[in-house]
């Protein structure tokens, strides 16, 4: 990877994709890449000047390139990386890629089922206007940075972290951060204990001179802790740890800058604390994070989240309410995976209830195939027995019809949310433009 001086992204338009093509830029290397379609992802890489191809047929592989990048969602036999076993280039995926420049950086990784990408940015954000100059890698396009990644040192790598596949084990942190422990990724996890498997073994690795900053009384996180080498820091010390009034919403994301401090402090005890709190107190937050998209041409309210876990479509329902108590709350959400929606179907019908309507598009399938019996109508099924409105819908489409008839009802007495990891936020982005 160090030696690498023309590098090809497959999949380069990934939240991850986009921002390790922008660290290769920056450390001089010659990038471009392909994916399947346009996204807010590729028109920024091109306003960086990072050339990227639609389509994957083409084999648009520079004739100089010596490494190529994969997306775990790009298969061996895609055309261009078959191309690439012709022309003898070594390949890897974004992970192990990730993996390699971890190992030649001060890395400080943020792990956890919910809040990563926000405290990701909080802390690269922190550690910017303490002049440390991190490199950044983030989950989202943070608003604050205009991008996903922010480029600073050689150095020192603040990275969000997945476990998904245990990805998570490709990094060398010396700072680890765990916001939180709960099942998910049940295609691959079958058990909370093996979700906590990976997470030891993660622990286990952090060195001893290094950090853990979790909350070490927390029943699915204390486990994972036992053997621990490096230090264990509780960001939930609130008498270590206060926090300026933020400018987002929600309990959830109170502990994600409690965390995003702790880990600041761990790693520059020097910080003046007056510096960390300005920065937690300006931060704007990130894309599809409770993003604000705008207002209907009846005045409804319109914001995009990327809950699609049952726990963070409760707690993102709940911050709607506390940040606007009066109005009608009606989300749209995209269950995402037939497997997710399958082993949380019940909790992700109470999440919902937290609604006053609730709209559903067809299950994203991603990586998967249907699993029979595994629906949005089914889930429809279950809200309505809860009490609440929901209907099911055949496409974005006529979600979309059904917001926009929704918000000539409601008017300005109306909040809508469109929530979900697929492409539910070009819904929120359609009715704002009507």
């Amino acid at each position: 990877m160090k030696m690498s001086k023309s590098v090809y992204m497959v999949g380069v338009g990934g939240i991850g994709m986009s921002a390790l093509a922008q660290l290769l830029t920056h450390q001089g290397k010659s990038v471009s890449g392909s994916d399947r379609e346009e996204s807010p992802a590729t028109a920024m890489l091109g306003e960086k000047r990072i050339r990227v191809w639609i389509g994957h047929d083409q084999c648009n592989i520079p004739a100089d390139c010596d490494l190529l990048v994969y997306s775990d969602a790009v298969p061996a036999d895609n055309a261009e990386r078959v191309r690439a076993k012709e022309m003898d280039i070594r390949q890897i995926s974004y992970f192990k890629a990730l993996g390699e420049v971890s190992k030649d950086m001060r890395t400080i990784a943020v792990a956890g089922t919910h809040g990563k990408t926000t405290t990701t940015g909080m802390l690269a954000a922190i550690l910017k206007a303490a002049g440390m100059e991190p490199t950044a890698i983030v989950g989202s396009i943070v608003q604050d940075f205009h991008s996903n990644f922010l480029a600073g040192r050689g150095d020192l790598l603040v990275v969000e972290a997945c476990e998904y596949r245990d990805h998570l084990l490709e990094l060398s942190p010396e700072i680890l951060v765990v916001t939180n422990l709960e099942l998910d990724h049940t295609d691959f996890f079958p058990s909370l204990s093996a979700l906590q498997s990976t997470f030891r073994k993660a622990v286990e690795r952090v060195p001893a001179h290094g950090f853990i900053v979790t909350v070490p009384d927390d029943p699915s996180i204390a486990p994972v802790l036992a053997r621990a080498k490096a230090s264990i820091i509780d960001y939930t010390d609130i008498g270590s740890y206060e926090l300026p009034t933020l400018k987002l919403v929600g309990e959830f994301n109170k502990m994600n800058a409690l965390a995003a401090k702790a880990a600041a402090r761990a790693a520059f005890p020097d910080i003046a604390e007056p510096i960390i709190d300005k920065a937690l107190k300006d931060f704007s937050g990130s894309w599809r994070r409770f993003e604000y998209k705008g207002e209907t041409p009846q005045g409804a309210l319109v914001y995009d989240d990327y809950a699609h876990h049952p726990t963070a479509v409760r707690k993102t329902i709940e911050a709607a309410r506390e940040k606007f108590p009066g109005k009608r709350v009606i989300v749209a959400f995209h269950p995402h995976l037939y497997s997710r929606t399958r082993d949380f179907m019940d909790e992700f019908a109470k999440a919902l209830a937290g609604a006053d309507e609730v709209v559903l598009a067809p299950i994203y399938a991603a990586r998967e195939q249907p699993i029979a019996g595994i629906t949005s109508e089914v889930l429809a099924e279950k809200i309505k027995a809860l009490g609440i409105p929901a209907i099911s819908l055949p496409s974005l489409a006529e979600v979309r019809d059904s917001l926009l008839a929704a918000s000539h009802k409601l008017q300005a007495t109306g909040l809508i949310v469109t929530m979900g990891a697929g492409d539910i936020y070009k819904v929120a982005e359609q009715i704002t433009e009507e």
